[in-house]
């Protein structure tokens, strides 16, 4: 399962607005997605949970595939 997750997509994550008024549902999925504030970036796998999570909450995120060499300077999840 490991040589699986090495070659996966990877998504820049990016949150664009305030999870003030969210519902708990939504707020859970762009934590759980490792974000914390306004125009924080994080780098995730894509993977079906992953895509629930950015499907719950996607009036809030902007989303972005990247190359395993464009990591750099966002935090990985």
């Amino acid at each position: 399962m490991a040589a699986q997750t090495e070659g996966a997509a990877k998504l820049r994550v990016t949150q664009i607005r305030s999870l003030i008024g969210a519902k708990p549902k939504t707020r859970a999925s762009v934590r759980s997605l490792g974000l914390k504030r306004i125009h924080h970036s994080v780098v995730v796998e894509d993977t079906p949970q992953t895509r629930g999570y950015l499907h719950a909450a996607s009036h809030l995120l902007a989303v972005e595939q990247v190359d395993s060499d464009d990591v750099t300077g966002v935090t990985t999840k």
